[in-house]
């Protein structure tokens, strides 16, 4: 490729550090693709004449078939999956391939690929999220009223829905489904034209090859297009957040599933045995999404290490970018994919739900509530009134609404009968109306309009 400058061949060691076919193969059609429309505009532009554009279109599409056919004969002695593609083209068309190569180069070749491969995998990412988010809201209209404990600190706070409980987490996946959809927005625009570093003297029609490609405009400034790696920071921030949060739900399935809470049960699809312990069901599936986060977060980390000490324009540094992206697109959307399987998969254990939501004291602010609408006390003054009924409750080794009238009356004598009625579990979610509360009419509501948002 550079013979004419160089007289002697790469070392081993430069060889190692240096191919990155194994890796950037995966571009394979994103440079097949790139590259039919570079051809096409240097002919429409007259760079290069109709003949050797005819020759150089049937030789990429042999190609192509050949890719589709897993017979292509990748070789590291060319480096990449851009010279290797050239120099199957040479083989295939003779010397009408290096005519390809006009007005390109391979730094402006290899990121606009890169940026094709990322912003695909935007769009992948998108439509796993919403298939994730269609099965929370099944599950969500499914359990609409289905009483359960919600916690703060890890604590039972006070009952809700576990309908409410999937819309949560629906209205977390719709936020990383937008990420993705405006990273891919800020990606969207094609570096190709800008050559090595400083554009080209030949009379390049760049939109024409940008709108080829889908893309919305071509760049701008030639030094930034060969030298900008943060469409692939986009995608990582988008990705590890997207991926912390999966972990935090794998966490309660890992949770949810144990004896001593028994809320959900994972079929055997989605769970694994232990090689001495005849008894074990364990949510490995839960385990590994959490898991997936480190590697996640951590590439966002390195590819940002990777960046921070790169002047403009182009260094070999950015080969790091790669590997480090499809990785976590890899890490990604097996992460989701097993997590849409897991809830839709899951079986749901209501009693056990409704049972853990009455301990703890859990409707002990209703109560609070109650004295405010009642007695007309501040609400201070109501809490500490609630605060009696619950230490009173646990002396007596009782939840706060298994007290007795007379019980409750020892605490505070204006008390009375619906003081008990509004700390039952389905009055306190009933009383949750305020709009984002977790009532079962509010949930069915929002179900209704997410049911609409996502066909």
């Amino acid at each position: 490729m550079w013979g004419g400058r160089f007289e002697g061949g790469p070392a081993k060691a430069m060889e190692a550090i240096n191919v990155s076919l194994e890796i950037d193969q995966r571009m394979a059609m994103e440079d097949l693709t790139a590259s039919l429309a570079h051809a096409a505009m240097l002919a429409e532009q007259k760079i290069i004449n109709a003949e050797d554009a005819g020759k150089i279109r049937a030789g990429l599409e042999t190609i192509r078939q050949e890719l589709e056919a897993g017979t292509f004969p990748f070789r590291a002695a060319y480096e990449d999956i851009h010279m290797n593609i050239e120099a199957r083209l040479a083989e295939l068309i003779g010397p009408a391939a290096g005519r390809l190569h006009t007005a390109r180069s391979r730094n402006d070749q290899v990121v606009n690929s890169f940026r094709m491969w990322v912003r695909a995998a935007c769009v992948r990412a998108e439509a796993m999220i919403e298939a994730l988010m269609k099965a929370l809201v099944l599950r969500a209209e499914e359990h609409a009223a289905t009483i359960m404990p919600g916690f703060t600190h890890y604590q039972s706070a006070q009952p809700v829905t576990f309908g409410h409980h999937c819309l949560a987490w629906v209205e977390m996946l719709a936020r990383h489904k937008d990420r993705f959809e405006s990273a891919r927005a800020r990606m969207n625009e094609c570096a190709l034209g800008a050559a090595a570093l400083a554009g080209t003297g030949f009379p390049i029609n760049r939109q024409m090859t940008a709108s080829a490609l889908g893309f919305e405009r071509p760049m701008r400034n030639s030094l930034d297009a060969v030298s900008s790696r943060d469409f692939a920071l986009d995608y990582l921030a988008a990705a590890a957040i997207c991926a912390t949060d999966l972990s935090r739900l794998g966490e309660e399935i890992v949770v949810w599933t144990t004896p001593q809470y028994g809320f959900i049960r994972l079929s055997d699809a989605f769970s694994t045995g232990s090689s001495i312990m005849p008894q074990k069901r364990n949510p490995d599936a839960a385990e590994l999404v959490r898991a997936k986060t480190g590697r996640i977060n951590g590439a966002l980390i390195g590819l940002l290490t990777v960046m921070k000490g790169v002047a403009l324009s182009y260094a070999k540094d950015f080969q790091e970018d790669k590997p480090l992206t499809f990785e976590s697109a890899d890490s990604l959307e097996l992460a989701l994919a097993a997590m849409t399987g897991m809830i839709a998969d899951m079986s749901v254990n209501v009693d056990a739900m409704r049972k853990a939501a009455s301990h703890g004291h859990a409707t002990a602010t209703d109560l609070a509530d109650h004295v405010v609408r009642a007695l007309g006390l501040p609400f201070r003054e109501a809490h500490h009134v609630a605060g009696r009924a619950v230490a009173l409750a646990d002396t007596l080794h009782k939840n706060v609404a298994e007290l007795s009238l007379a019980e409750l009356q020892s605490v505070d004598p204006r008390l009375d009968a619906q003081a008990l009625a509004v700390m039952g579990l389905e009055a306190s979610v009933e009383s949750r109306k305020s709009e984002g509360g977790t009532a079962p009419a509010n949930v069915r509501r929002e179900v209704a309009a997410w049911k609409e948002r996502l066909k």
